[in-house]
């Protein structure tokens, strides 16, 4: 019987059709889709239905097909997840997993150290995304305690053959993208992925120009021993569609009446001087040498050299939440503006090895062993220069008059070094039941002379009860270090402050009825400690506590007559100890994705897709007075300001024939003009509109 190994797992089952489906082929007893997961979850091979825990994979068909231009957009259909949290950014991609802002991984080790001084990465760029959910150092290191989402780059494969597509939309978004394999032997496989783009976005003077190329080559000189080297050559030229517009005056009333509503993707800064620039190089390379079945050894290595200029404008929104017009005069439309011009450099050089040993110590108790090392450095340089606070009409900017200036001197350096030692074994009893028991100690220290140790642990448990169903429990830990010292009355420092610490219980059931099918419920509770805390008097303290609990509840399913299912839904709750300004995730989050293919391979192919995609309402609070600025106020006084929720729809329609493919993307379909989230301390970002995508490319 022939099998078809998907290691995308189900999901890539369920897009597969979206790779050009005059190459699919029904489901039948002789080929059998066998789902085996990704190693994202713990770095070896193992079945999603033997994994203790939530994983979603997410193959680029899916997210391409769903029309995502940034990686934020690749997760909006993934459980427990808030894609662009606030609003579609050119800077950086976000996203919250549990209501906690994620890490972003590449290949299994972390790239994004620090904010603005990178570039966003390049969904064409990669075979998938890996979302892990909950704590997840012991594999992976210091990390965000929600969860971390890792980006698994196309590496060459021994086949020939390639795509080559140019797309035009909305915006006047023009872009030639191609992606070719070329198997030089049977041992020796090149690749190269490249995109070249020119477009504007929906915020004027901010370009998105793009130029990326990505070669790589796979060797393997015996059958088990695989070599592959990995490079990237991207260079962007954009802006921030991230205006920080006043809550007042849009989507809050101008009290004053006199400026009315601000449109609320207006532009705040200088045509040209304006930007958000960079350039990123890296390259790495990974060995994997099998000595027999049950040995295995792994070798990885990364090097990223950034650079960056940011210049921004952004309006003080900040000095007066309520009102930030009156601060400044009486007519409702003047309102402070500064200024910010950075130069940034980032370095940083990552290696994950470990050896994977399997064994048995009983006739039907089978273990994976797993032991490694990993060790990561980074270092970043800023330099910064600032211009006085002006003064501007927000509803008629005299953009002529404005300042600018460069930043020069020398650059300010910040480094990191981690090591970490982890070991892991997967214990499956009488390939029923698999538990899996894990442990790690981290050193982490810093240019500060700050130097912090964590040991974390993980386990969990999931076994076969029949029907499909698979009952799991899992405990696991995180840890991430906080560079600076706590400070006392007037901001005098004192000790360094203390890693945040993430605990996670979590309890759910899987069900796959079928090869085609896997649908996971899970509940979870999640405690953060040494939060820190902003206090009067410039005094900081590490007391705080953040609990987070929730559901998920996640399907694919794949119908008779190529018609796909996804169905995701989340729930989270977010408590603090006390009030730390924190700027909550919506409790309420789902989505829902299908497509259906019509003809037969003989012919012209039609594939309609339809997608939804649902966020709560969120909450955020803050002083209503941050200044202290007005004795009426008493100090400290809260106040609390919720975005209403906001429901987006996505289309595709696409036809294939031969080696030819004509695609119609549609995010936001029906143009709602929402917001993404609006924050206590003053400003409001808006949720992308409307997007429109027709893509041309042929196979070959």
């Amino acid at each position: 019987m022939g099998k078809l190994i998907v290691a995308a797992g189900l999901a890539s089952v369920l897009a597969s059709s979206a790779a050009w489906a005059q190459d699919a082929e029904p489901v039948s007893p002789e080929n059998e889709i066998v789902v085996i997961g990704t190693n994202a979850g713990t770095k070896t091979e193992t079945p999603l239905i033997e994994l203790p825990q939530p994983l979603t994979i997410i193959p680029s068909e899916q997210y391409l097909s769903q029309g995502a231009i940034n990686i934020s957009d690749t997760v909006k259909y993934a459980a427990g997840v808030l894609a662009n949290p606030y609003g579609r950014d050119t800077r950086v991609d976000g996203f919250n997993v549990r209501g906690i802002n994620a890490l972003q991984f590449r290949d299994g080790m972390r790239d994004i150290f620090s904010y603005y001084a990178s570039i966003t990465s390049d969904p064409y760029n990669f075979s998938r995304v890996e979302i892990v959910r909950g704590p997840a150092s012991v594999l992976f290191g210091q990390g965000s305690i929600g969860g971390l989402v890792n980006l698994v780059s196309k590496t060459p494969e021994f086949r020939t053959g390639g795509e080559l597509n140019l797309v035009y939309g909305s915006y006047d978004r023009k872009e030639a993208l191609g992606d070719v394999n070329v198997a030089l032997s049977d041992t020796l496989a090149i690749r190269a992925v490249g995109r070249v783009r020119d477009a504007d976005t929906y915020v004027d003077h901010v370009p998105d120009d793009r130029v990326m190329f990505a070669p790589s080559i796979r060797w393997q000189p015996t059958p088990d021993t695989d070599l592959i080297l990995t490079g990237l050559y991207q260079k962007d030229e954009t802006g921030s569609t991230s205006q920080f517009l006043p809550i007042v005056g849009t989507f809050a009333p101008n009290p004053d009446n006199q400026g009315g509503q601000l449109d609320p993707y207006t532009f705040v800064g200088k045509a040209g001087w304006d930007r958000y620039a960079g350039r990123s190089l890296q390259g790495g390379g990974s060995l994997v040498h099998r000595f027999s079945d049950n040995i295995r050894v792994s070798l990885k290595a990364r090097y990223i050299d950034s650079d960056l200029e940011y210049f921004t404008h952004y309006a003080d929104s900040y000095t007066n939440p309520t009102n930030p017009f009156a601060v400044y005069g009486a007519d409702g439309r003047t309102i402070g503006l500064y200024a910010d011009a950075s130069d940034a450099r980032m370095n940083v050089f990552s290696t994950d090895n470990n050896v994977q040993l399997k064994f048995n110590t009983g006739a039907n108790i089978e273990h994976t062993l797993l032991a490694g090392l990993d060790y990561s450095w980074n270092k970043v340089g800023k330099r910064y220069a600032t211009a006085a606070l002006e003064t501007v009409d927000l509803y008629d900017i005299d953009y002529d008059s404005l300042q600018t200036y460069d930043p020069s001197g020398p650059f300010a350096y910040e480094s990191q070094k981690q090591l970490g030692v982890y070991v892991q074994d997967q214990i499956r009893f009488f390939d029923r039941v698999s538990v899996i028991l894990g442990a790690r100690r981290d050193r982490v220290s810093n240019s500060s002379d700050q130097t912090d140790n964590a040991t974390t642990f993980r386990a969990g448990i999931i076994g076969e009860l029949g029907a499909g169903f698979s009952p799991f429990f899992s405990y696991t830990e995180s840890f991430l270090p906080i560079a600076g010292r706590l400070t006392g009355p007037g901001g005098v420092p004192t000790d360094p402050f203390k890693p945040q610490m993430g605990t996670q219980y979590e309890a759910g059931v899987k069900w796959q009825p079928g090869p085609q099918t896997l649908v996971t419920v899970t509940g979870f509770h999640i405690k953060e400690s040494n939060r820190v805390l902003y206090l009067a008097n410039n005094v900081t303290t590490q007391s705080g506590e953040l609990t987070t609990k929730g559901v998920e509840f996640e399907a694919s399913h794949v119908l008779p007559g190529n018609f796909e299912l996804l169905l995701n839904y989340g729930y989270s709750q977010l408590d603090s100890e006390v009030n730390t300004s924190l700027d909550y995730m919506p409790r309420h989050t789902a989505s829902f994705w299908s497509t259906k293919t019509f003809g037969d391979t003989s012919g012209p192919l039609l594939r309609l897709g339809a997608g939804v995609v649902y966020s709560g309402e969120s909450k955020s609070t803050g002083p209503l007075d941050p200044y202290a600025l007005n004795p009426a106020i008493v100090p400290g006084t809260l106040y609390t300001i919720v975005t209403p929720s906001r429901t987006t729809v996505d289309a595709l329609a696409e036809i294939t024939w031969d080696k030819w493919r004509l695609a119609i993307n549609a995010t936001n379909l029906l143009n709602e003009r929402a917001f993404a989230s609006c924050l206590a301390r003053g400003d409001c970002f808006m949720a992308a509109p409307r997007n429109v995508m027709a893509a041309l490319g042929v196979r070959f």
